[in-house]
Order: structure tokens, then C-alpha cells, then sequence
């Protein structure tokens, strides 16, 4: 695993899932920043990558770094606005996929915790119940699995809110952390090779149409 403040993205090809007139829909590879970072060498981006076939690309939501799967960009203002809504008012659905250090139980649950930056420890999120903005996830377990690296527990994650490193803050606070966290993982839960939370579904309004859409992008892991 890549020492942190390090930056190799990985040369995937781009494997777009959807497009039309108003939107673009990819799947983005772990490692790579859906936007670019601070300094040139953090340049190299999804939205860089797509700008080379979609100069109009705009930007509607992001994922971590490390984190994969289905991410949707705008084509043109109105999309963009109305995409952003839709994000914003909590009106998209999304899905992700994770593997957690340990068998959780039970087989359904929701963490409601509050987060905030770590400042001092940027850009680590910690639980706050002062100052804290509110932030729930639901889970539900796919299966328990015992292998050579340990007990380990395939997860759907169900995020009701969008705050930054919501899914894994969450997951650490049950004592189950998302396998390869370089930021909340310890120990055995943090030797893996990549960051496993893949988002796998995510499903929203068409900006013009109107229509119910649903994207999905295969888990890498």
C-alpha cells in the first residue's frame, strides 16, 4: 500500500457506464482522485480523464480517493444544477460494497453518529456529538467470512447522509473497520492491498427526462 500523501494513480482504462446529452456516468478505479489535488502532481484526475472526451464535463459529487465504483458527472449547467439537488436534498440512493475486519452483527443496523474534521489530524473525520453534523448509515450483512487473513463481513452500506469519510468513520465506530484503511484501520484490518469500499449502485432522476436510472458497476473485490 502506497505510504500516505503519496499519489500513484492507476493507469485503468476509463469505462464509462452511461452517457447522453446531459450526463456521463464512470466507474471510477481506487487510487484515483475524482478531482484534481494540491500540487501538479496530484493533476492526474477522473474528471481530467473524461475532460479529454467530454470537454463540458462538471463536477456533481465525489468519492474518496481510494474508494471505486459509480460516480456521475454533468454535461452542461442545468444538469449540473439539477443533479446537485438531487444530491443535496438527499434524493439519489446509493450502495456501496465493503469488507469489515470481523463477523458484524446484527444482520441489519443504522449508526447515527455526528461528524467533524480532525483538525490537528486532517483529513481524518472523528465523532463530535457537540459539533458534529448529523450523519447515518445503513447496514445490512451480505455474509460472514473466514479466511487465511482472519474473520472478516461483506457489508451493504446505505449512506442516508453524505459526509466526508462517512462510510469508513461509521464502520470504525462499530469496531469493524473497512479492510486496506490506511486512516481507520489498525493492525490486520489494515494489510490489505487496497481500500475495500466499492461504490456499486446509485440510483437518481434524469435532469431532463425525468426518468428513474439506476447505475451499477461491478465489485472489483
Amino acid at each position: 500500500m502506497a505510504i500516505q500523501g503519496d499519489y500513484a494513480p492507476p493507469g485503468t482504462p476509463l469505462r464509462i457506464l452511461h452517457q447522453d446529452a446531459d450526463l456521463v456516468v464512470a466507474d471510477k478505479p481506487a487510487g484515483l482522485l475524482s478531482v484534481p489535488g494540491r500540487g501538479e502532481h496530484k493533476a492526474d484526475c477522473l474528471i481530467a480523464r473524461l475532460a479529454v472526451d467530454f470537454p463540458n464535463v462538471r463536477l456533481v459529487h465525489r468519492l474518496d480517493q481510494d474508494t471505486s465504483g459509480v460516480i456521475v458527472f454533468a454535461l452542461n449547467h442545468a444538469a449540473q444544477a439539477h443533479l446537485g439537488q438531487q444530491f443535496e436534498t438527499r434524493r439519489t440512493v446509493k450502495h456501496y460494497h465493503a469488507r469489515l475486519w470481523g463477523h458484524l452483527t446484527p444482520r441489519t443496523g443504522r449508526v447515527d453518529l455526528p461528524l467533524i474534521v480532525d483538525w490537528p489530524n486532517r483529513p481524518r473525520q472523528h465523532v463530535n456529538h457537540e459539533t458534529g453534523k448529523p450523519a447515518q448509515t445503513d447496514w445490512r450483512v451480505i455474509r460472514h467470512e473466514d479466511g487465511a487473513q482472519g474473520p472478516t463481513t461483506r457489508v451493504r452500506l446505505m449512506p442516508l447522509t453524505g459526509r466526508s469519510h462517512q462510510l469508513r468513520v461509521h464502520m470504525a465506530e462499530t469496531g469493524h473497520p473497512i479492510l486496506g484503511d490506511p486512516l481507520y484501520a489498525q493492525g490486520p484490518a489494515r494489510d490489505f492491498p487496497r481500500l475495500m469500499l466499492h461504490a456499486e449502485a446509485l440510483t437518481l432522476t434524469h435532469p431532463v427526462t425525468g426518468a428513474q436510472m439506476t447505475f451499477r458497476a461491478p465489485v472489483p473485490f
